[in-house]
């Protein structure tokens, strides 16, 4: 290649450089459409999530009458999640989705609540999108609140 040649490669890469550089700057980072909300929203927000946080934690910890009240049969054998994982212990939310040894296949976080329920538990399964799941879900992130995001780690 000639003295000339390089040169062009040269500039030419620069080129690109500086072009992608501006439509970061310009673009920014991936922000998803994230638009500021307001306190009252926020603390809206955060009401919700922990009137899901109390009562995934009365499922968790087995008590009958949410269970009832929510149309699920959690456990025929006595046993309630917390017995296994007091405070949500061991449940490594931040994992998934992974592949999960107990299951054999890629599971979600709802496909091992319901791994637990139906075996340990002897309960029957839940539907991954009803409030019970989400409720049970909300109330294992949160007490895991703070560990790392590591999904696929086995």
């Amino acid at each position: 290649m000639t003295r000339d040649g390089t040169l062009a490669s040269l500039l030419g890469a620069l080129t690109t450089a500086v072009a992608v550089s501006a439509i970061l700057f310009v673009v920014g980072p991936a922000s998803a459409h994230k638009t500021p909300v307001s306190r009252e929203q926020l603390k809206s927000y955060e009401d919700a999530f922990m009137d899901a946080v109390k009562k995934g934690d009365l499922l968790f910890h087995g008590d009958a009458a949410t269970a009832k009240t929510m149309g699920v049969n959690l456990s025929n054998s006595g046993m309630a999640c917390a017995m296994c994982h007091p405070h949500a212990a061991d449940t490594h939310p931040h994992t998934y989705p992974k592949f999960q040894a107990q299951i054999g296949k890629f599971s979600t976080l709802r496909d091992m609540v319901n791994w637990c329920i139906e075996k340990p538990m002897q309960g029957e399964q839940i539907e991954a999108d009803s409030e019970a799941m989400r409720d049970l879900e909300a109330y294992i992130y949160w007490s895991n609140t703070g560990s790392v995001l590591t999904p696929g780690k086995y």
